[in-house]
């Protein structure tokens, strides 16, 4: 491997048009020890699917120093997707890279970028020699992707899972033990360390994902997908939330950000069957999920999903109500930067006199932002985790 190119690379990328801050960046040791591991593996001209590269350097990394034959990915994340665009446009300008010229970026040559986005599934994974993943943050979803390699990629793929070692687990070599007949711990470095993943067993069992749960508090079938936080059980803030429910205003069209499974959407809809509901998130898994949801409980033609960063499609004005539990990650480390980001969205979205319910996490400093985003805000709840907050749009003038 060139480590001069792959510093090039790395020292190209960004995160845009996801969160940046001084203490955020677009690759970690973790992509550098996959792609090394990789460079004494994988023979030129494979067939790499990339999962979970989060800003492109996985899927960039391989281009510029693997020689591959072929490069498919799939990013959960909508900012992922258009991050690894936009960090391949970067790297395709003369002279970011030694010896390129625009127009191309490793196989890839005039409009090509050199790797094919993709849903998760068939044919990202078809024929597929190499996978290269970076290991996701709950055992189901590394059993989802275990399966899916096994069942649909070349017979002798070799699957590179790799991870920050504090958030490894014995638990993750158990998973992959359970698709394929050799597990191999690799030797860790920088804190990070990477397993080898091999023999295949095939899979002809039906799909098990999304998975169903029936949440008798609710009376309400969830679905989820590996990826989607909290599976299918009821997020504590979420619950907190729904029991100012019956305070809610019916709306011409109301708006779960950040949906998650979908089960405010659900609930909300039920409650109100003459309001149009859109669910939406950046994560594919989550809204694949919370469309298995509404269709569970017979509110497909009610809810409609949409993937999408911050409502970014949506038109200014457009919506009557939003219904928002933020996350307080971004990545692996607390940050408040995303809920700010959804915030000012909704503020935006929301026609006059328009209403948005947030739970968020007691300690979190969102008050000033609903102010100034939103508009009046006033505290509706409060118990010993969450605050629960109702902000008002106000007229333009």
């Amino acid at each position: 491997m060139a480590s001069d190119t792959l510093e090039h690379v790395f020292g190209a990328l960004r995160r845009r048009p996801d969160v940046e801050a001084p203490n955020l960046q677009a690759w970690d040791a973790t992509d550098r020890l996959l792609l090394e591991t990789a460079a004494r593996l994988v023979g030129s001209g494979s067939t790499v699917a990339v999962v979970g590269d989060r800003y492109g350097a996985l899927t960039l990394g391989t281009l510029f120093t693997l020689n591959p034959g072929a490069v498919r990915v799939h990013q959960d994340l909508i900012t992922g997707e258009r991050a690894l665009r936009l960090n391949a446009a970067a790297l395709r300008q003369p002279g970011v890279m030694p010896g390129t010229t625009a127009g191309t970026a490793g196989s890839g040559t005039g409009a090509e970028p050199g790797f094919t986005q993709l849903p998760f599934g068939p044919e990202l994974l078809a024929g597929a020699q190499t996978v290269l993943l970076q290991l996701p943050k709950t055992l189901a979803e590394l059993d989802e992707i275990a399966a899916a390699v096994a069942r649909h990629a070349a017979p002798d793929v070799k699957l590179l899972a790799g991870g920050r070692v504090k958030h490894m687990s014995l638990g993750m070599n158990a998973v992959l033990g359970r698709h394929f007949n050799s597990v191999q711990p690799q030797l860790a470095r920088q804190k990070s360390r990477v397993i080898l993943a091999s023999e295949a067993q095939g899979d002809s069992s039906p799909e098990q994902y999304p998975v169903m749960e029936y949440v008798a508090e609710l009376d309400l079938n969830v679905a989820a997908h590996g990826a989607v936080f909290a599976g299918t059980r009821l997020d504590i803030g979420t619950r907190f939330l729904l029991t100012f429910l019956p305070e809610m205003k019916e709306a011409r069209h109301a708006v779960d950000l950040g949906c998650g499974t979908g089960i405010l959407a659900a609930m909300y809809a039920r409650r109100h069957p003459a309001s149009a509901v859109t669910a939406t998130d950046q994560s594919a898994a989550a809204v694949a999920s919370a469309q298995a949801t509404a269709r569970a409980n017979g509110l497909e033609e009610q809810i409609g999903v949409l993937q999408d960063d911050a409502l970014g499609t949506m038109a200014d004005g457009s919506v009557d109500l939003v219904l928002l539990n933020p996350p307080f990650h971004v990545g692996a480390g607390v940050h408040a930067g995303a809920g700010l980001k959804m915030i000012e969205a909704a503020g935006r979205v929301l026609a006059p006199q328009g209403e948005l319910w947030t739970v968020f996490n007691r300690h979190l400093p969102y008050m000033p932002a609903l102010e100034r985003h939103v508009g009046p805000t006033s505290v509706k709840g409060r118990n010993p985790k969450f605050t629960v907050t109702l902000s008002t749009r106000l007229s333009p003038g």
